[in-house]
């Protein structure tokens, strides 16, 4: 962190006294610069520690004043007037100046020579640029690690947590390839925009609102395979973009894998994945962090059904998810995220496939679990997926009710609702039914439900147990007719 001009007063060896301008006792010193012009701002570029012994700052209050002045105009973080060679006390009027232009003015005693300052400000800014460069190193090493794991995607996410940005790919053809960030329709609207042929070679920095947008060429070579956009609210350091540069030199290679070597990791995907459903061994810990897995982490299973063609679901699988594993099963397309934020990214794939499909995809999801559990997982997201009605559904938003019916095929539901069979079509006798069951037997609430008197609903109840032969006391009963109210209803909506 840069060191501030508040910082400076808080060292006691040095003895220095904020006078004036405290309000811009937090501004960051970029330089401490001693020198002793009437008019020093040609020499000086910005964010200076300026330190006079006060010989030149002005014989009266206005040139005092006006010597204040031109520091601020000039961006000076702050002046530090020596108080035992020139002058004993620092003039009135560079107080006032420095209170009303917010310029910090500090009193430097006797004792305290300017090279004491200055070495302390050279060594902030030492250690401020060796942990610059350490967290470029850091930061580069979760990028590495980000592409073995996740591909592109992995690089992508890494490097928008890394600067906290919104960052996207595209190729030639301004196909999003991975993105990440939270403001990612933006920035893809701003790749959109035509620009001059020359920097679509090249590398530019442009605007968006309120925030800063750099973009990068990507190229293998000499031919350029597309696009690198990052948007910061805040202009990129050198650090920054030393990041985004290796970022660049990633995704680079990354785009010219060999189809070979992306056909292979695929293939060993689908096997990892398949050996992990049949339980037939344990899988090498390597290989699952290899593809983004911690051995005991949680995972999460969707299964997807309708989703259009395998190669063209691993399109879209290895744009969206920097870590998975998948696999085709029959008719049906499984696929493992771990459980952190996995929600979002399943519910991400869902919407690309039914947008490059253009129809709706079904399937589920499961509740998290451990790998060990993962057989488990995939009998709930098939649940999810059986009780979906052709659509994406989730285990976790089931009800007892739903697990049970949901998913019954017609044939299945009308075998269900057999035991209304002798109440006839239900205009009368199958809703008195569902009204006394869902007031628990309670003839008059469920008299007020119908809107009918007390005694006609005594007398409906009278045939309806004469009609199924059973007094209905029996908490069984109860149950199994209730279920076949259930089946009943499902019916009638699939009909209508």
């Amino acid at each position: 962190m840069a060191l501030t001009v508040r910082d400076l007063t808080e060292l006691e060896h040095l003895g220095l006294v904020l006078v004036a301008g405290a309000r811009g006792a937090d501004r960051e010193i970029s330089w401490a610069h001693a020198i002793e012009l009437t008019d020093p701002t040609p020499y000086l570029a910005g964010g200076e520690l300026v330190m006079t012994t006060g010989i030149n700052i002005g014989a009266d209050a206005d040139a005092q004043a006006a010597y204040v002045a031109r520091l601020a105009a000039a961006g000076t973080a702050a002046l530090a007037i020596d108080t035992g060679t020139t002058i004993a006390d620092i003039p009135q009027a560079v107080r006032a100046a420095g209170d009303q232009l917010g310029i910090p003015v500090l009193e430097v005693p006797a004792s305290t020579p300017f090279i004491a300052i200055a070495r302390m400000v050279i060594d902030a800014l030492k250690a401020d640029e060796l942990r610059s460069v350490q967290r470029v190193v850091d930061d580069q090493e979760v990028l590495a690690r980000a592409t073995l794991r996740g591909g592109i995607p992995g690089v992508v996410d890494a490097l928008a947590d890394c600067l906290s940005a919104t960052v996207v790919v595209v190729d030639t053809d301004d196909t999003v390839l991975a993105a990440a960030g939270g403001a990612q329709e933006r920035l893809i609207s701003v790749l959109g925009e035509q620009v001059p042929p020359t920097r679509r070679q090249g590398a530019y920095v442009t605007t968006d609102g309120d925030a800063y947008v750099t973009i990068q060429t990507l190229r293998a070579a000499q031919p350029v395979r597309g696009r690198l956009a990052v948007r910061t609210a805040d202009p990129m350091s050198n650090a920054d973009r030393f990041l985004v540069a290796h970022a660049v030199s990633l995704i680079s290679i990354a785009i010219e894998k060999p189809a070979r070597v992306v056909d292979a990791e695929q293939l060993l995907r689908t096997a990892v994945t398949r050996e992990i459903i049949s339980g037939a061994g344990a899988v090498d810990s390597a290989v699952l962090r290899y593809f983004g897995f911690e051995p005991d982490g949680d995972i999460v299973v969707a299964s997807f059904t309708g989703a259009g063609p395998v190669l063209a679901a691993e399109h879209v699988l290895g744009r969206v998810l920097a870590s998975f594993l998948m696999a085709p099963m029959g008719d049906e397309i499984v696929l493992v995220v771990p459980a952190g934020g996995s929600r979002r990214r399943i519910r991400s794939v869902v919407a690309e496939l039914e947008q490059q499909t253009g129809i709706v995809v079904g399937g589920g999801m499961s509740r998290p679990a451990g790998l060990a559990d993962l057989h488990t997982a995939l009998e709930q997201a098939r649940i999810a997926a059986h009780s979906g009605g052709g659509r994406f559904g989730e285990f976790g938003e089931l009800s007892p009710m739903g697990v049970l019916l949901e998913g019954r095929s017609t044939a299945e539901l009308r075998v269900l609702a057999a035991p209304l069979d002798s109440l006839g079509g239900g205009d009368e006798l199958i809703p008195t039914l569902a009204a006394f069951l869902g007031r628990n037997g309670q003839m008059e609430a469920a008299a007020a439900e119908l809107a009918v008197h007390r005694h006609t609903m005594r007398n409906r109840m009278r045939r309806i147990c004469h009609l199924l032969g059973d007094d209905l006391e029996s908490a069984d009963t109860r149950a199994q007719l209730w279920l076949a109210l259930r089946a009943w209803q499902l019916l009638a909506s699939r009909s209508g």
